[in-house]
């Protein structure tokens, strides 16, 4: 496994498992099995309801604790939201049955960002999170809390797969020490990524699938990638990506296929954004 050095110095394997849109059932029995294949970087969230399960399979698996590195994500608070920051984060821990997080990450730009980082800032001081950062911070959002917070974030979790690939976003996170973290790496196999002629022609020349050239890109680009699946045998070949390289050729090809804009959902919509900050956890 390969790692990257977040701002504080805290170290974060570059390829780990996540488990979102796993229904909580499944979620123990794949977290297993993905610490089985080799993972130690795994990614949940309050908001995906499995905590709980990621927590039983991290105690069923006898891992020592300090080889792990667990991230989950704080949702919209409420006011007032230090207080209720730090409650959902005592929640989570509970949930996961852990003394501490590597990563915790605000999981929207909404609410009062400001309250929630503050909290954030102090569990941070407090080494109950080794490391703090966001997720879908746009640019003028991630730079507006650096400029006015103590601690910078160490992650920014962002959409970036080959047809939304936010170089320029990636470009900036580095300048201010912000490491990019990819969700829907595989654009949850839109624009029929899997079968792309491209993506297949260049794993032919490696012996590789698409869905390894593609955790390949992310990862040679220096950007975390957190893959989901449920199959063993998937999960096996995701992380088997670290015996080759893309050459500088196909780098520019992949790099040709990015079309600028989300297959999702647009953080900046309106309706998007009205959604998302009303969106309240029953925990």
């Amino acid at each position: 496994m390969q790692h990257v050095t977040l701002n504080n110095g805290v170290e974060m394997p570059i390829l780990g498992f996540g488990v979102y849109q796993i229904p909580a059932d499944d979620t123990e029995r794949a977290v297993s099995d993905a610490l089985a294949a080799g993972y130690r970087l795994l990614d949940t969230a309050a908001a995906y309801g499995n905590e709980e399960a990621v927590g039983r399979a991290v105690k069923s698996s006898g891992i020592p604790r300090d080889d792990l590195f667990v991230t989950t994500k704080l949702w919209v608070q409420d006011a007032p939201a230090e207080a209720n920051t730090t409650r959902a984060f005592e929640t989570s821990l509970h949930k996961l049955g852990l003394d501490h997080l590597d990563l915790y990450l605000m999981h929207q730009p909404y609410g009062d960002v400001y309250g929630q980082w503050r909290a954030m800032e102090t569990l941070h001081r407090e080494g109950r999170a080794r490391a703090i950062g966001v997720a879908n911070f746009s640019p003028d959002r991630l730079i507006d809390l650096i400029v006015n917070n103590e601690v910078v974030p160490a992650v920014n979790q962002i959409e970036t797969h080959p047809f939304f690939q936010r170089a320029d976003h990636q470009d900036l996170m580095r300048e201010h020490g912000v490491q990019i973290q990819s969700w829907g790496g595989f654009a949850e196999g839109r624009n029929d990524l899997f079968t792309h002629p491209l993506l297949g022609a260049i794993g032919r020349q490696h012996g590789k699938s698409v869905a390894q050239v593609v955790l390949r890109w992310l990862t040679q680009r220096d950007v975390v990638a957190i893959p989901k699946s449920v199959r063993p045998e998937r999960m096996a070949e995701n992380i088997d990506i670290f015996d080759f390289a893309l050459t500088d050729e196909q780098m520019a090809q992949i790099a040709a296929l990015d079309t600028g804009s989300s297959l999702f959902f647009d953080h900046h919509d309106p309706e998007i954004v009205t959604w998302l900050a009303r969106r309240r956890l029953d925990a």
